[in-house]
């Protein structure tokens, strides 16, 4: 919520209007007085890192009654205030709503009783709304992500790492409570996240008889020597008659039927707290700014609305169909429309939910058709986090299809090699939160080993290739391609999976192991920046990965709030260095006594880190001292973020989905494939996830510097410079349309 507040302030002060703190919710507006208070630049200094509000939060009463809205219309109107940010869930945003529709009763009612003249009615006739959704739960239809879910998830993940080393060592099974009274979101992902073994959730309940199923299931994985079980549980777990499953009653069931050693863990409002993520800085840094816009933009006739995120695109709906959305959901939940709740929840609610059944539950190798095909599976490029998600999600969602799943070891080094083995259910369990590449992974191109790699294809009777990696991965897809023609083995459904920390994939917005990096990143100038206040009167030039994809250091600058940051795709000479020098200048001259320069490896040839470390010192003689730091490989390490986790599992499973279906078109009649449309990358474009052929990706790729020659991100440039106090022009010409809510067919 910070990084929104943050955002909303800065913006409205860069567009010349007054911004107010209303603090403790609307209690405070109601209770007026020092609750509402004039914001500057410097009041949102430092708060990026910080977890819950600096400006408080408060259910209130009073602001259910008129008379409470009245106080709050009056005390609105002493400082000119007609605009409205609220950043809350569907209860503060339909009590925004309603606020906003008596606004002109409300005025009109102080009018009568002399406390504000008829000028003042007039003047300030129309109050604007627009409303941010923050909420850990995921519960607000219309929009991908909620302020704060990411977060959320990271605490669950943290916790689930932890407790699966001690059930490692003990064989215990735990039972894990977490947070959603009304929607399963959070369970679903992190049991998505962590491969559990059973979810509850109040929008799906398991059948009638899932007592017996899910121990019998319990034992399988022990007796195939699964030494833990993890079961999790949303808070408002019910059954198909809507009562209570409880984590108490799942433990009792376990102990008695099965005699395991179990353990509930609930983890309550560890939850909302700690350090907001990466994700959530820059979403609610995206929404802020937006907001602001939309309501410069508003007129008395445009509805209340909420930003919001579909794709990676931001989006305003109109408030009152969001809200309806979400109280049809639990509307459908009390009447026992199951169906209609998932549906309601959205595309990737309802996806979250399958791809999970399909990872989780192994239906016996009698009742699978064999489809008598191999597939492979290999990892290329450097290693990034979310690659083995990615490979298990793949390794499962294939022989659940009927095929036969082959592992490559370490590249395409290790397929010329013959380093190919079959690779089972169980062989790719607790995957998901190892970091790194299991399978090994090498940046080497098959160019070189043309005739060897035929050869292992022809010899393992190879029919189908998932390659999950990075660039060199994009351009071993185009040389397996070129060389159909002398070679036929290549003649085979080949598609890529882009898995990189530069996220400089063609095809794709984004790549497996960049958002655990783009954390890393975050993390780390957190640190740095809390060494600079101490020390007062410094500024730290920080270098980040990615090639000469600007990625990571511009979205780390925006997540970190830096000061600058250099980037390959805008060039900058020696008067931008110079200018971002007078810059820090005067921000010493102001309480915010410390700087953060992002710079990425590739940016340019000569002004290298040192370069600029240097020039900042001498400028900055007297003023500022300097500090320099590279980041390097901890950037590629680590477990995999709770994102990269989803995306990897997710995106996987989908190309494993469009692997089958080419091969059941092939099925019985020996197909070659030699078009363009059996060779693609399979990425997240806008909104959408598209199958691309590489072919025609090659036409939008910098080979030279090994970048997509547009890229999505540049567009959220001019922010991270209005927000760090520059002049910058931010093109609105994407929003300003309000849509519709597209409730989704399954």
């Amino acid at each position: 919520m910070n990084a929104a507040v943050r955002a909303v302030v800065r913006m409205g002060i860069y567009v010349g209007a007054k911004v107010y703190f209303i603090y403790e919710g609307y209690q405070g507006m109601v209770d007026g007085g020092a609750n509402i208070a004039e914001a500057d630049w410097e009041s949102v200094s430092s708060i990026l890192q910080v977890g819950g509000t600096i400006i408080g939060s408060a259910r209130c009463q009073a602001f259910r009654t008129r008379e409470g809205r009245l106080k709050a219309a009056c005390n609105l109107l002493q400082r000119g205030i007609t605009n409205l940010c609220v950043i809350g869930g569907d209860g503060s945003l339909t009590g925004a709503n309603l606020f906003r529709k008596e606004w002109s009763g409300l005025l009109e009612e102080l009018a009568r009783n002399g406390q504000i003249d008829k000028e003042a009615v007039q003047k300030y006739a129309y109050l604007n709304v627009v409303g941010m959704v923050g909420s850990i739960d995921n519960d607000f239809c219309g929009t991908d992500m909620t302020i704060g879910t990411d977060s959320a998830l990271h605490r669950i993940i943290e916790v689930i790492d932890a407790i699966m080393t001690t059930a490692q060592s003990h064989q215990r099974t735990f039972v894990l409570e977490v947070m959603g009274r009304h929607c399963g979101y959070l369970a679903l992902v992190s049991a998505l996240a962590c491969g559990a073994d059973w979810v509850f959730l109040p929008e799906s309940p398991p059948e009638d008889g899932w007592e017996e199923q899910m121990c019998v299931k319990l034992s399988e994985n022990r007796a195939r020597k699964k030494r833990l079980n993890i079961i999790i549980v949303a808070e408002g777990a019910i059954d198909t008659q809507n009562k209570p499953i409880t984590s108490e009653k799942i433990k009792e069931l376990v102990v008695t039927q099965l005699g395991y050693d179990t353990r509930v863990t609930i983890l309550g409002h560890v939850q909302r707290g700690g350090t907001p993520s990466a994700f959530d800085r820059i979403l609610a840094s995206r929404m802020g700014v937006e907001a602001v816009i939309a309501l410069l933009e508003a007129t008395p006739d445009t509805p209340a609305c909420v930003v919001s995120l579909n794709g990676n695109h931001a989006v305003r709906l109109p408030l009152m169909e969001c809200v309806q959305m979400t109280q049809d959901v639990q509307k459908a939940m009390d009447e026992r429309r199951f169906q209609d709740a998932v549906r309601l929840r959205g595309r990737s609610f309802a996806g979250n939910l399958n791809t999970y059944k399909r990872l989780a539950i192994k239906l016996p190798d009698d009742q699978i058709p064999k489809t008598n095909c191999n597939v492979a599976v290999i990892n290329v490029g450097a290693p990034a986090a979310g690659m083995n998600a990615a490979v298990r999600s793949a390794v499962r969602v294939g022989i659940a299809d009927g095929h036969r799943m082959l592992a490559i070891y370490d590249g395409f080094d290790g397929f010329a090699k013959g380093q190919i083995k079959e690779i089972g259910w169980t062989d790719v369990g607790g995957w998901t939160g190892q970091g790194g590449s299991i399978l090994g992974t090498k940046r080497v191109l098959p160019g070189k080993y043309l005739e060897e790699i035929a050869r292992q294809m022809h010899a393992h009777s190879i029919n189908a290739l998932l390659i999950i990696g990075g660039f060199e991965a994009y351009l071993g897809l185009l040389e397996l391609s070129a060389a159909r023609e002398k070679h036929e083995e290549f003649c085979v459904p080949m598609v890529m999976v882009p898995a990189t920390v530069s996220n400089n994939v063609p095809g794709s917005d984004f790549s497996i192991g960049a958002d655990t990096a783009l954390n890393t990143i975050t993390d780390t100038c957190d640190r740095i920046k809390q060494s600079a206040s101490g020390t007062k009167r410094r500024v730290f030039i920080i270098e980040t990965m990615g090639g000469y994809c600007g990625y990571l250091a511009n979205m780390g600058g925006l997540a970190a709030g830096a000061d600058a940051a250099y980037i390959f795709e805008e060039p900058f000479d020696i008067r931008d260095l110079q200018s971002n020098v007078e810059h820090l200048t005067e921000k010493m001259k102001t309480t915010i006594q410390r700087g953060l320069v992002l710079r990425n490896e590739s940016c340019s040839e000569n002004y290298t880190t040192d370069f600029i470390y240097q020039l900042y010192s001498e400028e900055g003689k007297g003023v500022f001292d300097c500090r320099k730091n590279v980041l390097g490989h901890m950037q590629q390490g680590g477990a995999p973020s709770p994102f990269d986790r989803n995306f990897g599992t997710k995106i996987s499973a989908r190309a494993m989905e469009w692997i089958t279906v080419k091969l059941k078109e092939a099925r019985g009649r020996g197909k070659k494939f030699t078009t363009d449309d059996s060779v693609c990358v399979l990425g997240i474009s806008k909104r959408n996830v598209i199958f691309q052929p590489v072919a025609e990706l090659k036409k939008q790729t910098d080979f030279e510097h090994r970048i997509p020659k547009e890229q999505w991100w540049l567009k959220l440039r001019p922010l991270m410079k209005i927000l760090a106090k520059y002049k910058a022009s931010y093109d609105v010409s994407d929003s300003g349309q309000l849509e519709h809510v597209q409730p989704w067919s399954v």
